[in-house]
């Protein structure tokens, strides 16, 4: 789109061979520079494509308002040492739910899986002997084994994913009852290694600030990786002070948050945990073969099935993660509570994993997410659960906030994808 003869080129419409590959498309040219990036930036929020804004306006919200309510208890250190421990294990459960989401299934399971798979934790390491890692990887094999027997009987005999783990909840919560047996209760061993790891293992001082700046190398790294792959591929690449400016961002949050942190215990190790896996999981969706295989399995599956994918393995596959990560929530439960009992896994545990899963940004029509969707949306759930806790508040109004907030999400995403269907995204 060169300029007419004798007058010159409009900043707002670079020339031809100067725009990346996948800008080619006229609807896609932009102006250059940060007037540029800031309108295209509007143009998706107008088509519908929010992102975590939303989420993350939300949580500050949640944070403003419990720590005037809560005279600031809700963010002193010690409070906050204890929420990083809380929502662990809710967020590993979160990203199960995540990977099924983005196939357009559900898992009402996970729950009872992180229920069963902590009764087998404790009943393995206390009751019969087992060391302590045995019994860990004896329980995330039974998830791996629960998940293959859903995936097969959905793929397989064409159940729906619904029912499949419907009834799941149901006959792996009775597992769960049978291999705690009369006693109910299962306590950890207080000197045992996982009750130290999951109670009183923790990062402070110069580590911890060293978990911080890793975090902020680490993403400017993969910007930098991201920004040389894209070039060779001649496509667009996000400008290097839009980079600077959220690495600066990042940076300035989590030494903040590692600076309060340190003022009570530090950085929970299962904080640390479920940090690890979220970072590696993202990584892998985004990165790999078989996480964008994923992607377009809930996208389009019949797109999908004749682009070649083992469509019905990829699905096994997915509910395979799902309940090893229900499995792996209950375990890191057990190492943060210190027991297992017939409770444990139900209650609010399933509806919480579901709603940190679409709070987080997870669209219920399948085919797009990202893995930090857990690890937002368990801390707003966790947020709302421990400023009402603080304030005393009863039973009721967690389950009526919660579920609102739930609804809220919902409406939010069928409403943004309405919107990215008339825009065409």
């Amino acid at each position: 789109m060169s300029a007419p003869s004798g007058t010159p080129a409009s900043v707002d419409e670079p020339e031809a061979s100067a725009i990346s590959a996948d800008l080619l498309d006229p609807r896609l040219i932009q102006a250059r520079g940060p007037r540029g990036y800031i309108d295209a930036g509007l143009a998706k929020v107008r088509g519908g494509d929010l992102g975590s804004i939303p989420v993350i306006l939300g949580l500050v919200a949640i944070i403003v308002v419990f720590t005037t309510l809560t005279d600031q208890q809700f963010t002193s250190a010690f409070n906050l040492v204890n929420l990083a421990s809380q929502v662990a294990a809710t967020g590993v459960m979160a990203m199960g739910i995540v990977l099924v989401l983005l196939l357009g299934e559900i898992d009402l399971s996970v729950g009872s899986v992180s229920g069963v798979a902590a009764a087998l934790l404790t009943v393995l390491n206390v009751n019969q002997g087992y060391p302590a890692g045995v019994a860990v990887v004896l329980a995330i094999v039974a998830g791996l084994v629960i998940g293959l027997l859903h995936g097969l009987i959905f793929t397989k005999l064409g159940v729906p994913s619904f029912v499949v783990t419907l009834a799941g909840l149901l006959i792996w919560q009775g597992a769960q009852l049978r291999v705690l047996g009369k006693t109910g209760t299962v306590n950890l061993q207080v000197s045992g290694p996982l009750a130290r790891l999951g109670q009183f293992a923790y990062v402070d001082g110069v580590y911890a600030y060293v978990i911080a700046a890793a975090l902020v190398v680490l993403y400017l790294g993969g910007q930098l990786l991201k920004a040389q792959r894209r070039r060779a591929a001649e496509l667009s690449v996000q400008p290097m002070w839009v980079t600077l400016s959220l690495a600066a961002v990042l940076a300035v949050v989590a030494f903040a948050i590692v600076i309060k942190l340190n003022i009570d215990r530090g950085i929970p190790v299962l904080f640390l945990f479920f940090l690890g896996i979220v970072m590696f999981m993202d990584w892998m969706l985004r990165r790999t073969r078989y996480g964008r295989s994923i992607f377009a399995v809930g996208g389009n599956i019949e797109a999908a099935r004749r682009s070649g994918l083992r469509v019905d393995a990829i699905r096994i596959s997915v509910f395979m993660l799902t309940s090893m990560f229900a499995a792996f929530g209950g375990i890191m439960g057990v190492m943060y509570l210190g027991s297992a009992n017939q409770g444990t896994g139900t209650g609010e545990t399933l509806i919480n994993a579901i709603a940190s899963a679409v709070i987080g940004g997870t669209s219920l029509f399948g085919g797009r997410s990202r893995m930090y969707s857990a690890l937002i949306g368990a801390l707003v759930i966790g947020s709302i659960a421990n400023g009402l806790s603080l304030l005393s508040l009863d039973s009721w109004a967690r389950y009526v906030i919660t579920g609102a907030v739930l609804l809220a999400a919902v409406v939010l995403d069928a409403v943004t994808q309405r919107g990215r269907n008339r825009s065409g995204r």
